[in-house]
């Protein structure tokens, strides 16, 4: 080997030092950062000398199964974190076994008003006691009625949100599939580009799962797992028109809310056949649509209960077949074909009600009565007091099919939103910690510093001693020129 090759030799393998400690600096100073993939020199024999190296390119290390696996476990968290928070949102408004303001706890306040009434029927004192006790009841289904029905509006402009974010993120992977090739054709480094299209797609994936497809050029095509078409050349475009105030009676189905689209045609957004199956949009559609329409029915339930109870025939004497009862649909009797939205419609009955202008006593003497009567008389609270534990037909499959008390209903209620809301935080728990070891296992497979640190050291042992080849053919020369 002569000084010149010797020469040409040392060089590139100093290049190749510093190409190399910039890259295993790189992967240690983002080691943590989101979507970072580890990067390695990738070397070949120099083609002037023979025996030399050089620098090929930089490869970007990534494992699209553990990617892919690491995603579904996202998507899954992404979906059981709204549920969960529906459910423990609806358990808030309903209340807890062990709440006082519960609708439970409400219902039993007005039983022992009404007994108490009875006890001594001629206290007024009494009387607004219990009426105001009956006001508190429905105030109390009014309120979580109401509750609910922000809930499911919240969903609604959250679906308005993320139909937003899905549609810019498409847009901006389309970008990135036709950015990425014109760098790479130019000599560029792609590594940044393409991390930054790994944390977008990641973006996408959380609304809905995605299957990532790699296609020529280092572009990529994204699915999702019910077949939809996000990205494929160019990206989907989806609408959604928010409504943002809604009421009970509103559904897809009737027109009033909107559904999803993509490119101008319905999207699927539950059931078998799903287009979206799992991810944080699938899942406010699940709220928007199913859970808060459920736990609105069964709020109905219960309020229809309680005012049948006090619309039965010959409970009150005073009053006739069409009048209304001790609680009313905000005035009326009820009527079935209305029965949607009833929680927040629920009132008690004007005439008993001292804070509406009406008169306790009518409590004794009947809803119809034009005079207070003998204040001696608790037959009439008493029978109040009685409708309430009689046993009816349950209103809802979901509370049981046989014959049920008032309280055991409104139990019923209570019993429901605690167990539904306990299974959605076992569920969110899970999903949370598949994710976490998903993050763990892709996190082994990224840039491990200790491995980096000893490489860096090879590199510079490497640095070194090329540099002492270029010192010592400098020495060779100075000598052959002194000669």
């Amino acid at each position: 080997m002569n000084m010149s090759t010797a020469l040409n030799n040392a060089l590139g393998g100093l290049s190749a030092a510093s190409r190399g400690a910039a890259v295993v600096s790189g992967n240690i100073a983002n080691a943590l950062t989101p979507g970072y993939a580890r990067r390695s020199l990738e070397l070949a024999t120099s083609p002037i000398s023979g025996n030399g190296v050089r620098v090929v390119g930089i490869t970007r290390h990534q494992d699209p199964v553990l990617i892919a696996n690491r995603r579904v476990t996202d998507a899954d968290l992404a979906a059981a974190r709204t549920v969960s928070q529906f459910h423990s949102g609806f358990e808030k408004l309903v209340g807890t076994a062990d709440d006082a303001t519960s609708i439970a706890a409400r219902l039993a306040q007005f039983e022992s008003s009404l007994i108490t009434a009875a006890s001594l029927p001629g206290s007024a004192q009494r009387l607004d006691q219990a009426a105001r006790a009956g006001g508190d009841l429905s105030s109390a289904l009014n309120t979580a009625s109401e509750g609910l029905r922000q809930m499911r509006s919240d969903a609604d402009r959250t679906i308005g949100k993320q139909v937003n974010t899905l549609n810019q993120t498409l847009k901006d992977i389309e970008k990135l599939n036709a950015r990425i090739p014109a760098i790479r054709n130019a000599g560029g480094d792609t590594g940044a580009l393409l991390d930054q299209r790994q944390i977008l797609i990641d973006q996408v994936n959380e609304l809905v799962p995605v299957n990532a497809i790699a296609r020529e050029n280092d572009q990529v095509s994204l699915y999702s797992d019910g077949g939809l078409i996000l990205l494929e050349g160019t990206a989907a475009e989806f609408s959604f028109t928010t409504t943002g105030d809604t009421m009970p009676h509103m559904t897809v189905g009737n027109g009033l809310l909107s559904g999803l689209e993509v490119n101008g045609r319905p999207v699927r957004v539950s059931g078998e056949f799903a287009q979206i199956k799992g991810g944080a949009l699938m899942a406010q559609f699940a709220v928007r649509d199913e859970l808060a329409v459920e736990a609105q029915a069964d709020l109905d339930a219960v309020a229809r209960d309680l005012i049948e109870r006090f619309e039965t025939a010959g409970l009150d004497p005073t009053t006739t077949a069409t009048d209304a009862g001790l609680f009313t649909d905000d005035g009326n009797r009820f009527d079935p074909a209305t029965q949607i939205g009833l929680a927040s419609r629920i009132s008690l009955n004007a005439a008993a009600d001292p804070d509406a202008g009406g008169d306790s006593w009518k409590l004794r003497a009947g809803l119809g009565a034009l005079v207070p009567g003998a204040p001696g008389d608790a037959s009439q609270l008493q029978a109040f007091g009685a409708i309430l534990t009689d046993t009816r037909p349950g209103p809802v499959a979901g509370f049981g099919t046989g014959s049920m008390r008032a309280a055991e209903i409104a139990e019923a209620l209570l019993s429901k939103a605690g167990s539904n809301a306990h299974a959605a935080d076992q569920r969110s728990s899970f999903a949370a910690n598949a994710q976490l070891e998903m993050q763990k296992i892709v996190a082994e497979q990224g840039v491990d510093s200790d491995a980096e640190l000893q490489r860096l050291m090879q590199i510079e042992q490497a640095y070194a001693a090329n540099a002492r080849i270029v010192a010592v053919v400098d020495e060779l020369m100075d000598t052959l020129l002194r000669l």
